[in-house]
């Protein structure tokens, strides 16, 4: 970082670019297995123009950009670069504009979901990607997360209908419309969704919201084991049945979580947590057949309700599963992997983590989005004992290798950082090449988050 640099930077931002050691510790990683590496420097732009003056400044004297938002990514997406600065996005945190009639809304990159749901509850619509953390919306755009309410309303892609994107070389692009569906021209809006932060600054988002539902049920249901539990989620899907949520928490993370949670009256086996979404009618008809499918798959103590209070516990519950895991250990870290795989696999691909879980000597409960063939293994392991890493890593290996021999994929929703850049070679050999050319076109200088998602 050479001294016309910092005095162009520093003339344009002031007090809002940081040196300090602390700063720059503070924005260093997110919530990953790596160890933090401190960028030269933290800036904080407060507008769209400002992003693109910064990225001039940087494209001119190849300095990397590494754009950070809540810092909830959990494959070293937001791992800091030597010789390079952290674009912290916090001061860009307004929600812009809300058309309830039309269900959509324009924010910017640092409003976070649970922030939006609340500014929107009075509105009547509600904004339903929940990846569990209160993650930012850029930050979600730029990994494609989805999460637990998957199964109903999609992901990312599904829910974000335009951005506002600052390219690499400081001009400001918009994608998408208003309108409900389009024919006109590619699909720019995607193509920068899921691509963690290396082809430009994500800095507005336009999304699609939905009506908030008249009558919310949280339902429950223990199994003897976890294969019947799958198989009545593969049941649940292929019939039809109209569920807003369904999360599978395997016998060890139910432990861990009546435990941590202090949930009450509910049992230490493969459990799967359910939610529906509609009017009384819609959502007792839903009930009544999941309630069937359950206990033809020998499921039992299945209860339903609609309370709010209790179904904020469960969900809670669900949501702080990454806590209660790294809460078992003092000093301990856990390294959450996702995959992905067709619902007719996912008996399989479960059954086989959890066979090699154990062969492997790991603490790694599961819990899972199994509604839409997605599942996490979150394993525990101390950071001084090398030895875990190697297993983990041994693991992560045989368990991407299974999701793709089973037609899946190697992240369903975590992205690929640079954890998973490996994988993403064996899953795409031959458009590997086409993803880094149109890097090379968009960012010739490889300034935005390089050596993420693949190396150039």
């Amino acid at each position: 970082m050479n001294d016309d640099f910092i005095s162009d930077i520093s003339l344009l931002l002031g007090d809002r670019i940081s040196f300090a050691e602390v700063v720059r510790s503070n924005y260093s990683k997110g919530e990953d297995i790596f160890d933090p590496v401190l960028p030269d420097a933290v800036v904080f732009p407060n507008s769209t123009e400002e992003v693109s003056s910064i990225l001039k400044i940087c494209n001119k004297y190849k300095i990397p950009v590494i754009p950070f938002g809540a810092g909830t990514s959990l494959e070293g997406q937001v791992v800091g670069i030597e010789k390079g600065i952290t674009m912290s996005m916090e001061n860009m945190n307004k929600i812009l504009e809300v058309n309830p009639d039309d269900f959509d809304c324009m924010v910017q990159t640092y409003v976070t979901r649970i922030k939006l749901n609340e500014y929107l509850k009075d509105q009547g619509v509600f904004f339903p990607i929940d990846p569990g953390a209160d993650a930012t919306i850029g930050g979600m755009c730029s990994t494609s997360a989805s999460g637990t309410m998957a199964v109903k309303y999609g992901t990312m892609k599904t829910a974000t209908i335009g951005l506002t994107v600052v390219l690499p070389t400081g001009e400001i692009i918009t994608t998408g419309s208003r309108a409900k569906k389009t024919s006109s021209g590619y699909n720019l809006t995607n193509l920068f969704i899921g691509s963690e932060g290396t082809l430009g600054v994500i800095t507005e988002i336009r999304l699609r919201l939905n009506p908030i539902p008249e009558n919310i049920v949280s339902g429950i249901c223990h199994f003897n084991n976890l294969e019947d539990a799958v198989n009545t989620v593969k049941d649940i899907v292929q019939i039809g049945v109209e569920v807003a949520r369904v999360e599978l928490l395997n016998k060890d993370q139910m432990e861990i979580s009546i435990n941590f949670s202090k949930l009450k009256n509910l049992k230490i086996t493969p459990t799967l947590f359910f939610e529906f979404h509609g009017s009384d009618a819609s959502n007792n008809e839903s009930v009544n057949s999941v309630s069937e499918i359950c206990k033809n798959n020998l499921g039992f103590d299945f209860h339903y309700s609609s309370d709010l209070k209790k179904r904020n516990e469960l969900w809670k519950a669900r949501h702080d599963v990454y806590w209660s895991v790294k809460a078992l250990k003092p000093n301990a870290r856990v390294y959450a992997t996702d995959a992905c795989v067709p619902i007719t696999k996912l008996v399989d691909c479960i059954k086989f983590a959890e066979t090699e879980i154990s062969k492997d000597g790991l603490r790694a409960p599961i819990v899972g989005h199994v509604g839409d063939g997605n599942f996490h293994v979150t394993i525990l392991y101390d950071p001084e004992i090398p030895e875990d890493l190697i297993k983990i890593r041994e693991f992560s290996d045989k368990l991407v290798r299974k999701s793709l021999e089973l037609g899946g994929t190697a992240t369903g929703e975590h992205g690929i950082g640079l954890n998973k850049k490996k994988y993403l070679q064996n899953e795409h050999k031959n458009s590997l090449f086409l993803m880094k050319n149109i890097k090379k076109t968009i960012d010739p200088n490889n300034i935005m988050n390089p050596g993420k998602i693949f190396d150039i």
